[in-house]
């Protein structure tokens, strides 16, 4: 590993800021570049103390005129080559550059997909999943749209999660979800496969993305469903096309039209953003296929069997046998395996 230009750059990066000529923007970015390099850095020089302190040691055993001390000398060596290999473990781990968008907040989009109504019923499940997680991680969760069926399944919904993490935390989870089990409706007890998906989207600063007003199609409309004669008569609900690129975002749970506006204007520019992410990042994606974060929704990512009382991760290649802690917001032990499976994915492709 060469570690003098992470030393080189840091060092110019201290210089920066001791400089105090930076704009606001800028000394931003210098300040999260100054907060990665400042721990490879300080592990670097860990390192190098280790290196020190076996070369002191081994000038004693090369001496060998005290017997005790050439012991503690070789007792020595072993502990700091230790603390040594430790260490720079940790290092390849600090180096990893870190993902822009891992302290972002998130747009969760929940839709049915094969199955019928035994798929809406997942997705309405896979919304309080979520949901709870949220609630554990002392999150907020803003409810953007959720449509309902007639027996209580989900045709769509649409969540803001706030909280520090929660990108990073949930990044993995876009994709196709299956659930295997006996759905209400069936007399026979067969067991059934039914899919939904999940698509997350990390949300977009004002500086990630800008939108011309003259490229939106807005229109207005009655939120329905429940909330008082207020939603009924008012057309609080929002419907914004944009028309270069045909995405459509709606929301219609707050009453007033102009906060269903303005959620809906942060979600559109939350999905512009991750199409310029998917595009610029197109090539790598086609060159090493990586199944944890690509965000392929057409992937089945999880298998979730019910009369097995099992959950299958199908990038870990791993069974989990809590299904009803899952479903209700424990997603810890699957989400931190994930979580080191990314890691040691990186680890791989490590070029440094």
């Amino acid at each position: 590993m060469n570690v003098e230009k992470f030393l080189k750059e840091f060092e110019n990066v201290e210089a920066k800021l001791s400089g105090g000529n930076l704009a606001s923007n800028e000394f931003k970015d210098v300040s999260k570049r100054h907060a990665f390099l400042q721990p490879i850095v300080e592990k670097i020089k860990e390192i190098e103390n280790c290196d020190k302190q076996i070369k002191e040691s081994k000038e004693i055993i090369k001496q060998g005129e005290d017997k005790e001390l050439v012991k503690m000398a070789q007792d020595d060596i072993e502990q700091i080559q230790e603390a040594k290999t430790k260490a720079e473990k940790d290092l390849r781990v600090l180096v990893i550059p870190p993902d822009p968008n891992d302290s972002k907040n998130i747009y969760f989009e929940i839709r049915p997909a094969a199955g019928g109504d035994e798929s809406s019923l997942f997705a309405a499940e896979l919304f309080r999943m979520y949901i709870r997680f949220a609630e554990r991680k002392n999150w907020k969760a803003e409810v953007l749209e959720f449509s309902e069926t007639g027996l209580k399944g989900c045709k769509y919904a649409s969540v803001f999660i706030k909280g520090d993490g929660a990108y990073s935390w949930l990044k993995d989870e876009s994709g196709t979800h299956r659930v295997q089990r006996v759905p209400q409706t069936e007399t026979g007890g067969r067991v059934h496969t039914s899919t939904a998906t999940v698509a997350l989207l990390p949300e977009a600063e004002d500086i990630d993305i800008q939108i011309n007003q003259a490229d939106l199609e807005m229109e207005t409309c009655r939120a329905g469903g429940a909330g008082g004669q207020n939603v009924n008569k008012i057309e609080s609900a929002v419907r914004i096309i944009h028309k270069p690129t045909g995405v459509v975002v709606s929301c219609r749970e707050e009453r007033n039209q102009l906060r269903n506006r303005e959620k809906a204007m942060k979600m559109l520019k939350a999905k512009l953003f991750q199409m310029e992410e998917e595009k610029r990042n197109k090539e790598l994606y086609d060159a090493r296929k990586s199944q944890v974060g690509s965000g392929d929704r057409s992937e089945k990512i999880r298998t979730y069997n019910f009369p097995q009382n099992r959950i299958t991760d199908h990038r870990l290649e791993k069974s989990f046998y809590n299904i009803e802690e899952v479903m209700d917001g424990d997603l810890f032990e699957i989400l931190t395996a994930l979580r080191k499976y990314r890691l040691e994915e990186k680890l791989k492709n490590l070029d440094i």
